[in-house]
């Protein structure tokens, strides 16, 4: 098993992944995919849109080996929800 290295500090990743999502991957992603995964590489803004995190992960990986991959649930603030939440 490959270990990747982080290459941004946490808060650098965050930024990076965000402003990606938002400026580049949004558009093309949010109709119609509402609660799917995107996985996107800080880097190259290349990303993966699945169902579920690792089969994102893992067909991002495939094709960018090295990537620094930020989660997005879209129309979602965070990508995993603790709690039962407001019923």
């Amino acid at each position: 098993m490959q270990v990747r290295q982080a290459r941004y500090s946490k808060e650098e990743h965050a930024r990076r992944g965000a402003e990606l999502y938002e400026k580049q991957v949004r558009p093309q992603v949010e109709a119609g995919n509402h609660g799917k995964i995107v996985a996107i590489d800080v880097d190259s803004a290349d990303f993966e849109l699945a169902d579920e995190l690792l089969p994102a992960a893992n067909r991002l990986l495939s094709r960018r080996p090295d990537a620094q991959i930020w989660f997005v649930r879209i129309g979602h603030r965070g990508v995993h929800r603790f709690g039962l939440g407001s019923t």
